[in-house]
């Protein structure tokens, strides 16, 4: 999909007056119901919203490079406010100081720096990456509750290698699209796709799936995720996983992996980091 062909909102101008600062944040998904504001207030842009307020003495709403549902994790989150200039006397990059200050442990902001109009934390992303964390139930340690997708045990790296090389490229992931999924079209660009095999920092091994692309559907990177997994696990062929890819059958899915695993791992808005891809495809 060519980057010409990405269907994107113009950006409001920024109002006279006000300026744009931009956040790189983590946190740990467990303890929160999604990225984005909840009635109950326990999203993690609520908690965002809530401190950053106190520190400018003003309401502020923070936008997001995407939605993470319950339970995902960041480790790269990428966000934005507008706030007037001269609202605060702490500088846009020392905002990360007075933020971690104020938030509790499992928000931690990374970075903060002051931001041109023309960068916005959703629509100007040029590449999205994920990471999934899989470990067998019987080598998981107490912590790992809600950090790791746990499975009865962890199939050949090197078959689940062979499926995810097959997202590899221009596809319409329809077969790994939700119901719930609201996007005009299921065709997306994946510019990584691998599993590699590692050890945690107890030295117990860890799969880890890799996933990079220009943006994905609703649930998407954790049915493929699902789906590999439970495919690996019976045995089926790599040509197993291509046919449940090229049918554009949801049905064919085997099943969605849960939200313990899943990171948001980083954010790109590089325009030339994945123009090989373009020009190779």
């Amino acid at each position: 999909m060519a980057r010409t062909d990405w269907k994107r909102p113009a950006l409001t101008p920024l109002a006279e007056g006000m300026k744009r600062v931009r956040l790189t944040l983590s946190y740990d998904g467990s303890l929160f119901n999604g990225w984005q504001s909840q009635d109950n207030g326990v999203g993690v842009q609520d908690v965002l919203n809530e401190k950053l307020g106190e520190i400018y003495g003003l309401p502020v709403r923070v936008q997001g490079s995407g939605r993470t549902d319950a339970g995902v994790h960041a480790l790269g989150q990428v966000a934005h406010y507008d706030v007037p200039i001269g609202s605060s006397r702490i500088g846009d990059e020392r905002v990360a100081l007075a933020l971690n200050a104020r938030l509790p442990h499992s928000i931690r902001i990374l970075e903060s720096a002051s931001a041109d109009a023309s960068f916005h934390a959703r629509f100007t992303t040029m590449a999205r990456e994920y990471k999934y964390f899989v470990k067998a139930q019987d080598e998981a340690l107490p912590f790992d509750e809600g950090h790791v997708g746990l499975y009865r045990r962890l199939p050949e790296i090197a078959l689940l290698d062979g499926y995810a090389r097959q997202l590899f490229g221009t596809h319409d992931f329809t077969s790994f699209a939700s119901a719930r999924d609201q996007s005009g079209s299921a065709v997306r660009d994946i510019y990584v796709s691998r599993w590699d095999e590692g050890r945690d920092m107890f030295s117990r091994r860890l799969y880890v799936y890799t996933v990079v692309g220009n943006a994905f559907l609703y649930h998407q990177v954790r049915s493929m995720v699902g789906t590999m997994m439970c495919l690996a696990l019976k045995g089926g062929s790599v040509e197993d996983f291509k046919a449940i890819l090229d049918s554009k059958d949801r049905s064919r899915a085997l099943t969605t992996a849960g939200a313990a695993g899943l990171y948001l791992s980083r954010i790109s808005y590089d325009e030339t980091e994945y123009q090989w891809f373009e020009e190779m495809m």
